[in-house]
């Protein structure tokens, strides 16, 4: 129970005890007294009340959850914002076929990337079943040129349903990052990688319509 309790409203919560209870033997007669009984309720109620007024924790900034799932999971380890829901979390490799490499919170919401490329969603809401990226060469090799994105959703059907982007791939403004143009279907959207060796240690990669934009950084490779 949250705020303020008026002493009208203590006496309901009392009358309604003593109401229920009132049959019951006094205490010290085999039974419980109405008046512990009310006392339990009171005191109940202050301890909430007592509670409720405790200020609340401050949340985490992402530098602090790094930090401590660093120190606790020896494992490969992201760190994703979801920017429409404006939530950060850190997600843990629970499995790895191949280059795949399936990320996940301890709630089951899963990334699956491929050397960092995003390819799927699990669990977050509107989640895209597999993405194809065509562009995914000229990413890694850090080479302009053109290509075609499919990212596959499953509809309320249950049939999986293929969006197709045509994208321009190029230097993006700062050494090291390449940027991904994509356009299609009425809808335009940039995703943008940092490539190190052939890998994309931090990304910004657009999901779909429904979830957005996801930043992607490695914590521990």
């Amino acid at each position: 129970m949250t705020g303020t309790i008026t002493k009208g409203a203590l006496g309901i919560a009392l009358l309604s005890l003593l109401a229920a209870c009132g049959t019951q033997d006094e205490e010290g007669s085999g039974g419980v007294s109405t008046l512990g009984i009310a006392r339990q309720a009171a005191g109940q109620i202050l301890a909430e009340r007592r509670a409720a007024s405790q200020p609340q924790a401050p949340a985490r900034t992402p530098e602090q959850m790094a930090a401590e799932a660093l120190r606790v999971n020896p494992g490969p380890l992201i760190l994703v914002g979801l920017e429409s829901a404006g939530r950060t979390q850190v997600l843990a490799m629970t499995g790895q076929n191949g280059a795949m490499r399936t990320y996940m919170t301890e709630n089951e919401q899963a990334l699956i990337l491929r050397n960092g490329m995003l390819i799927g969603t699990r669990g977050l809401g509107n989640d895209m079943s597999v993405t194809e990226p065509a562009t995914e060469s000229l990413i890694r090799a850090g080479r302009a040129g053109t290509a075609q994105r499919v990212i596959r959703y499953y509809a309320g059907d249950g049939l999986e349903r293929p969006l197709t982007f045509n994208c321009t791939v190029g230097a993006g403004p700062n050494p090291g990052v390449m940027v991904e143009n994509c356009e299609g279907l009425g809808v335009t959207f940039q995703n943008s990688f940092m490539v190190q060796g052939g890998q994309i240690p931090v990304s910004r990669q657009w999901a779909g319509p429904g979830l957005g934009y996801i930043t992607v950084q490695t914590l521990r490779p």
